[in-house]
């Protein structure tokens, strides 16, 4: 999809979002997702998009701010893991062992969307021992990775 369409549909889901922290959480995700598909190419750009769509929704949510590029990369593996193979309500855990933050991703039941498999989960991540939480929908994609989606 071209950058140009991500952000008119981007524009779109906008309308649709009832709070500030649901507007950064799309935004960063469609920001994140533009960004990735710049730099990808052939079969990696698909990749780079999801890597960057991944990133860009921890990023765009209130909880990104507190993080750093390692402590978002080990949350992303942690989501992906829950979604692709965790048992509903088990925690998937990661910690960065550089400044000792912690989180965990507690994957739901998989269900259908339409022609997607999907999972709810709730992603808690915690600074300074205090858990912030942010909860989301994540769809498997035609080609088999996974996309952050509006519930």
């Amino acid at each position: 999809m071209r950058p140009a369409m991500l952000v008119c549909a981007a524009a779109l889901v906008l309308m649709g979002c009832e709070t500030k922290q649901d507007t950064g959480t799309l935004v960063g995700a469609v920001a994140g997702g533009v960004i990735g598909n710049q730099f990808g190419k052939g079969g990696g750009r698909v990749a780079s998009t999801f890597a960057g769509a991944v990133i860009g929704g921890i990023v765009g949510n209130e909880i990104g701010r507190s993080l750093d590029a390692r402590d978002r990369q080990l949350a992303q593996q942690a989501e992906y893991d829950a979604w692709e193979r965790g048992q509903s309500g088990r925690a998937v855990r990661w910690q960065n062992p550089d400044n000792g933050r912690y989180g965990e991703v507690i994957p739901e039941k998989p269900y259908r969307r339409g022609a997607l498999d999907c999972r709810d989960y709730v992603h808690k991540v915690y600074i300074d021992g205090r858990p912030q939480t942010m909860r989301g929908t994540a769809c498997r994609n035609p080609d088999g990775t996974w996309s952050p989606v509006e519930a």
